[in-house]
């Protein structure tokens, strides 16, 4: 499974790329505006950081202006996806430029026939959104397990699942088991991912042992 984080912080996605661990980021204007700084600056900084995929999304709902923004962004980086809604216009842009060689991440998605649909326009990923639907009493993992299901019938699908919305590392644990390829979860639900108590524990009965011997490892 690859790992994408959620974000515009700049810092943290620099912090979390050093760790050797990060597959690609996942931007939106609401986290873009969050930082303070300029759209395309944000965007450039990013994919010199990551060489991985790096979502930026249009603000346009019409296919002309989706389409020219669409391609504006793509001219940015090599490695930026452009990221549309799951609309019938946003499937449009989405085909115009995936037949063009652009990546493309189709976000918004809150239903199994949205997912084939996106899978028919020739998305890189979809993007459904488990949190939002657990949130109205539905049940988000299950939506990823339908996907996945769907689009493992057709050797022809290369979409790639990219489960997003998670809220808790018990999400990203459910996506592995049900073969998503993807998840992009917050900074402090990538970071939790490493975090047990026992892990503490242990740690600290190993060192409080070590510290007993008096002995040092590069102090000889």
């Amino acid at each position: 499974m690859k790992f994408f984080v959620d974000t515009a912080d700049v810092k943290e996605i620099r912090d979390l790329a050093d760790l050797g661990l990060l597959d690609g980021v996942t931007t939106n204007p609401s986290l873009i505006a969050k930082s303070g700084r300029d759209f395309f600056e944000v965007v450039k900084e990013i994919c010199d950081i990551v060489e991985g995929p790096v979502s930026a999304e249009v603000t346009a709902t019409e296919y002309d202006k989706m389409l020219e923004e669409g391609r504006r962004l793509a001219d940015l980086a090599g490695n930026v996806t452009v990221k549309v809604p799951l609309t019938l216009a946003g499937l449009k842009t989405c085909r115009t430029l995936s037949q063009a060689g652009i990546m493309v991440n189709v976000t918004l998605c809150f239903s199994a026939p949205q997912a084939i649909m996106a899978a028919k326009a020739g998305a890189t990923f979809v993007s459904p959104f488990v949190g939002r639907l657990d949130d109205i009493g539905q049940d988000g993992m299950q939506l990823i397990s339908d996907i996945v299901q769907i689009y493992n019938n057709y050797d022809a699908i290369r979409t790639e699942v990219l489960v997003a919305s998670v809220r808790h590392p018990g999400h990203i644990v459910d996506a592995a088991k049900m073969g998503a390829d993807v998840v992009t979860v917050p900074p402090n639900v990538l970071k939790a991912l490493v975090h047990h108590p026992l892990t503490d524990k242990g740690l600290a009965a190993f060192l409080a042992d070590w510290q007993k011997t008096g002995q040092t490892i590069l102090g000889r």
